[in-house]
């Protein structure tokens, strides 16, 4: 990866903008990926928030669900985006996820997360958020709400419940551009 890490934003549905402006704010180069050849050169994907289903219609419709299985860098998936990374979709996560768990759109809430390793804990919006029902006994439990695990990471793969990028608190993008770092560094031996 060269001073500037290129990281894709899947742009098919769902909260890309945000996600793409706290990129650009710590320093990447952001591509918004729709078909599947947008994802060569990349050193990080991520998925964002929306609507599950829809996401996962389109990443087949345009052959990018098959695509992002074989994407070898860190991938980012947040609310939807974790759902369509679990074992029941495109089976990336070794975690099980229940959809929209706190209750509809109107039940939507901001908590505080407590954050692994650090005092100051995370501002988190969950809008419709799933739920890590099962977790693989490698996925390690990076945040928690009220002791459920709400930020999540499975080796390559940074997985949260809430919606990171509705925040001016840009830890978790500075992780995931961490592991994306990691990730093309163990692509490079």
């Amino acid at each position: 990866m060269g001073d500037q890490p290129r990281i894709g934003v899947l742009a098919l549905q769902g909260a890309f903008r945000e996600h793409a402006r706290a990129l650009r704010r710590l320093g990447a180069e952001v591509v918004e990926v729709r078909l599947p050849e947008e994802l060569e050169g990349l050193d990080g994907l991520v998925i964002p928030g929306g609507e599950s289903t829809t996401i996962m219609r389109l990443a087949r419709i345009y052959g990018l669900d098959e695509a992002i299985q074989n994407f070898p860098g860190a991938i980012l998936g947040t609310c939807a985006g974790m759902i369509v990374l679990d074992r029941r979709h495109l089976g990336l996560a070794d975690l099980e996820v229940d959809r929209n768990a706190y209750g509809r759109q109107v039940w939507s809430f901001e908590a505080d997360v407590e954050f692994e390793g650090d005092e100051l804990p995370l501002h988190g919006v969950f809008i419709r958020a799933p739920r890590a029902r099962e977790l693989g006994p490698g996925v390690e439990v990076l945040g928690e709400l009220e002791g459920e695990p709400v930020l999540v990471r499975d080796d390559r793969l940074l997985l949260a419940t809430f919606h990171p990028e509705l925040t001016d608190d840009l830890r978790v993008h500075e992780l995931f551009l961490q592991m994306a770092e990691e990730a093309a560094s163990v692509r490079s031996l």
